[in-house]
């Protein structure tokens, strides 16, 4: 792309007090999973076949997307040494960073675990009646890890790290290698995550393995981590068989800025999601109108410099936008709307404006705080709802790993209350023998 095509970079600007606002936001925000029929009935396909042949399907389509050739799903298994040799070959300073992060990462899910409900209660009536819940960890998980061109050793750290604090006893990941090309970085990240079984497969063949179980890779009991289109098409098909974390869209930046952050800062923080898909979403809200003039002139000045820039060209200008607001508190209002992924109030009082905020995947509060910091090393998951879905679900974390159970354990006293509650609403819907195992406990005489 040359600079004049840069020059033309067409990224749209709104005013939230012209009268078509909303009717431009929803433009902005529109987006279609394409549900691919194709796709999908390739994935359904192909998860069909690993459900009935096991290893020798995955195999098969392993040495036909991948280029893997493999006499046996062992041969596809790294061992443990592996990845204590990627860990250990790591350049230092890079490793010290990795290691950084995970202890990072690990001590924010080990509060978590604390404070959000991960543990087993109960309590005891009066009458003797006991009432609680049992809260345990999944068996066995498996973790996609997209291979090829997009390696993202931290999306290893952010799945497995919660998976082990909340006590899942294995953790199993797959990894596409195509053309038997490994990321030594991944495998490094697996072997400080503590993952106890690699396979380098990927696909719909990786999610069908997992999901089914082979005579090679055992069932799982759900499935997280990232994929291309055919992953995400299997994943789909797979839940009710498996749990499964999310099916994530794009990703998304939302800046509100008060017009007090170098604008320089602001415009790369739009691109740190650009740079990930034409289709990432990259949005900011201010009520200077002047200070967006200086960060579009920032976005134009810095484009040309950034090896990505096609793809972050792409994205601003199909799903970018600069948006003028009459406050602080409209942009809270419209954030609220969006519900994005990642939330950046970059402001001189951060925190006044964040008790506005009811709706984003994580919230960056401050200027320092740049969203490429919650991707990597701050702590907490960066596993996050998008499209949308911040509206009613929450980052992953170590609840994604734990099932609860209801604790119910009635006295005989207890019997006799319950007992006449449950059979009078019994007969009314007329369930006889409901109401009679409820009476069967009274008292006689």
């Amino acid at each position: 792309m040359n600079e004049s095509e840069m020059d033309n970079l067409s990224i749209r600007r709104l005013d939230a007090a012209e009268p078509g606002f909303a009717h431009a936001l929803r433009q902005v925000l529109a987006f279609e999973a394409s549900e691919d029929e194709a796709i999908d009935r390739a994935a359904a396909e192909i998860l069909a076949d690993v459900r009935q042949r096991g290893d020798d399907a995955v195999l098969e389509y392993t040495r036909r997307f991948d280029r893997l050739e493999a006499a046996s799903m062992g041969a596809l298994e790294l061992s443990q040494s592996q990845l204590e040799a990627a860990l250990e070959d790591l350049e230092p300073k890079r490793r010290a960073a990795l290691e950084a992060a995970a202890a990072r990462v690990r001590a924010y899910h080990e509060k978590q675990k604390i404070e959000c409900g991960s543990h087993s209660w109960e309590y005891t009536e009066s009458d003797g009646t006991m009432l609680g819940q049992k809260v345990t960890p999944l068996d066995r998980v498996g973790l996609y890890v997209p291979g090829g061109k997009a390696a993202y050793p931290s999306s290893v750290l952010m799945n497995a790290i919660p998976a082990r604090v909340a006590g899942v006893k294995e953790v199993i990941m797959v990894v596409p290698t195509p053309g038997g090309v490994r990321n030594e970085l991944v495998l490094a990240a697996a072997q400080i995550a503590g993952v106890d079984r690699v396979f380098t497969i990927g696909g719909a063949q990786a999610v069908g393995a997992l999901a089914y179980g082979t005579a090679t890779l055992p069932q799982v009991d759900k499935i997280v981590g990232p994929g291309n289109a055919y992953v995400a098409a299997a994943k789909r098909r797979v839940f009710g068989t498996v749990g499964i974390d999310m099916i994530a869209g794009p990703s998304e930046i939302l800046v509100i800025c008060d017009g007090t952050t170098d604008p320089d800062w602001v415009a790369m923080d739009l691109f740190s999601q650009a740079e990930h898909d034409e289709l990432a979403q990259s949005i900011l809200l201010c009520p200077d109108a002047e200070y967006l003039d200086r960060v579009e002139a920032s976005i134009r000045r810095q484009l040309p410099t950034m090896p990505r820039r096609e793809v972050i060209h792409a994205s601003l200008a199909g799903r970018g936008a600069l948006i003028k607001v009459r406050d602080m508190e409209e942009a809270c209002e419209i954030a609220n709307a969006i519900a994005p992924e990642h939330l950046e109030i970059s402001a001189e009082n951060p925190r006044q404006w964040s008790e506005k905020i009811r709706h984003a995947g994580a919230i960056f509060l401050g200027r320092y705080t740049s969203e490429s910091l919650g991707d990597y090393c701050a702590g907490p998951n960066h596993v996050l709802p998008t499209s949308r879905t911040a509206r009613f679900s929450s980052p992953l974390g170590v609840y994604d790993f734990q099932k609860r159970s209801s604790l119910i354990e009635v006295s005989e006293g207890g019997a006799q209350m319950l007992g006449q509650i449950a059979a009078e609403l019994a007969y009314g819907e007329g369930l006889q023998a409901h109401a009679r195992s409820a009476e069967y406990r009274f008292k006689r005489g």
